[in-house]
């Protein structure tokens, strides 16, 4: 049974979500902390109170927006023996690829990119709660199905990263560049994926 919310946590999450639509609709730059408080319905004090300053406050929307997608990509029952590794890994893909390519992440890659010469610790904090996470979970998922004689790995997290980039990086490179128009639908989603997969296993079965 989950603790019921209270009010200082109640006053954060309202803070978070004002703060997210703010950042991502004017940037760091055209962040006002009055028009936050004001959504939030909190005084800028207690924001203060709460994060300490902007910069921190930018810093925990990135974290949060990216573990959020993170939970939705990495909560899943681990492979089993008997399941057919690429129907696993294709899954895995398709999931990973419908979460990130939407418009609200690809917005929040875009504004972290034009602000890491001025705050190198965004970039630390989208890597490790993204693409770092990711390839963590991808070495376990791969060391299990090495473990059942599906795959031959030399260095399972090389192998993961390769894993990943391979089925991240065209279709996240043209939408971070073309835009939300070019984020793929969902059968071009999964022939990606399948694909990816299938190269993927041809060099590690």
């Amino acid at each position: 049974m989950n603790r019921p919310e209270g009010r200082s946590e109640r006053k954060r999450r309202s803070i978070l979500e004002a703060a997210e639509e703010v950042f991502l609709d004017g940037g760091y730059l055209g962040t006002n902390m009055d028009e936050i408080a004001a959504r939030s319905q909190v005084s800028k004090q207690t924001i203060y109170k709460h994060f300490g300053s902007k910069e921190r406050l930018f810093v925990e929307i990135v974290t949060h927006m990216t573990d959020s997608a993170g939970d939705l990509v990495h909560t899943h029952p681990a492979p089993t023996p008997d399941e057919d590794p690429a129907d696993h890994l294709t899954d895995y893909a398709l999931r990973q690829l419908t979460v990130v390519l939407t418009p609200r992440l690809m917005r929040v890659r875009r504004l972290v990119i034009g602000e890491v010469p001025r705050f190198p610790e965004l970039a630390e904090a989208l890597y490790h709660h993204g693409p770092g996470r990711a390839i963590d979970d991808l070495t376990r998922v791969l060391e299990t199905l090495a473990d059942f004689g599906h795959l031959s790995l030399a260095d399972p997290r090389a192998a993961a990263a390769r894993f990943n980039w391979l089925v991240m990086s065209e279709p996240v490179n043209r939408v971070m560049l073309l835009g939300d128009d070019a984020i793929p639908g969902p059968e071009e989603l999964r022939a990606h994926a399948a694909e990816s997969v299938r190269v993927f296993l041809a060099a590690h079965t």
